[in-house]
């Protein structure tokens, strides 16, 4: 893969979760609910938080076409 394609999905990624993790967006999952006996806040962290790092291991490993 093109490293100047690999430069840019990895800057999008960094701005997606600049977005994903700031105030308008993070106060959605902020309710007091529950899922499994788990608040749905701290859930809703370790889910995206875990997808992004997903994403990123996905970015960096992929091999050249």
């Amino acid at each position: 893969m093109n490293q100047t394609l690999v430069s840019q999905r990895l800057l999008a990624l960094f701005f997606a979760s600049g977005l994903l993790f700031n105030f308008p967006l993070i106060a959605l999952w902020d309710r007091d609910v529950q899922w499994l006996g788990i608040p749905l806040f701290p859930l809703a962290l370790f889910v995206l938080w875990g997808l992004l790092i997903a994403l990123l291991a996905w970015i960096v490993e992929r091999q050249p076409d």
